[in-house]
């Protein structure tokens, strides 16, 4: 991965504008697939036909380092890269985070979301408000001139308070025509602290938050990474482009209310 950190210009962040929606729309196009009685394979293979046959891009997960599947689904107490099965049944009670990379022209749109089968515990639906806000909290931040530690700082603000934890194995990234590239993003911090943010810097911000303690995992299939105390973990992503007085969230949804986002 390169150390030094790219900044697009405006050609390029247009780019990023079309493969963060394409991302997007692969979310909101399996939305109502993703309930009871299906399996996380069947959402797979639904997001590479969309993505090869109607969107003509490139799904950036499949053989990733090796990785098989278009899709991450990661389901209650897995963290992140759950790898999709025809054998795994959504069920009701169940939580599911689903995380899909597109490759556009060249760039990258990365964005996940989670989803409660069924109603859920409270405890689940609690996990899942307080995970969605600490992203929203973490880009609330971000603008030319900010540092990389008030996005952590901001996150910890949210979650600290309500007795979650904030992994710390895994972090969100800069992104362009790389998929992980520098800076790395910390979903904890102190404020003022890290490398700066300039106009034009591309990354994404990605909490995990678990119920639990904030260590994980991983499963024997090299990838799967669970929470230690097998407790529920929930995750919220966006790609995300800096602005001089914010930024432009490139994989934002029509359910989101996005209206306070500065750009």
């Amino acid at each position: 991965m390169s150390k030094v950190i790219p900044l697009l210009n405006k050609d390029g962040i247009e780019k990023m504008k079309v493969a963060g929606q394409l991302a997007s729309e692969v979310l909101q196009m399996l939305d109502p697939h993703v309930k009871a009685g299906v399996s996380t394979g069947f959402l797979d293979d639904l997001a590479y036909k969309h993505i090869t046959e109607v969107q003509n891009a490139i799904p950036a997960c499949l053989n990733y380092h090796g990785y098989p599947y278009t899709l991450c689904t990661s389901i209650n107490h897995v963290v992140c890269h759950g790898m999709p099965d025809h054998e795994r049944i959504l069920k009701d009670g169940d939580i599911i985070n689903i995380d899909v990379t597109v490759i556009k022209d060249g760039y990258y749109g990365d964005t996940s979301a989670m989803w409660i089968i069924g109603e859920g515990s409270v405890m689940a639906n609690r996990l899942c408000t307080v995970a969605q806000d600490a992203l929203y909290a973490g880009i609330s931040v971000v603008k030319n001139g900010a540092k990389l530690g008030d996005i952590g700082a901001e996150i910890e603000k949210i979650v600290l308070p309500e007795r979650f934890s904030i992994v710390r194995e895994f972090c969100g990234h800069g992104i362009g025509t790389e998929f992980h590239c520098e800076p790395q993003v910390l979903h904890y911090g102190k404020a003022g602290t890290g490398v700066e943010l300039k106009t034009g810097m591309a990354l994404t911000i990605e909490p995990m938050i678990n119920q639990g303690v904030w260590q994980t995992k991983i499963m024997k299939d090299g990838w799967t990474a669970i929470t230690k105390d097998r407790k529920l973990s929930a995750q919220w992503e966006h790609t995300l482009i800096v602005t001089d007085n914010g930024c432009i969230i490139t994989t934002g949804r029509p359910d989101e209310d996005l209206s306070w986002v500065k750009s």
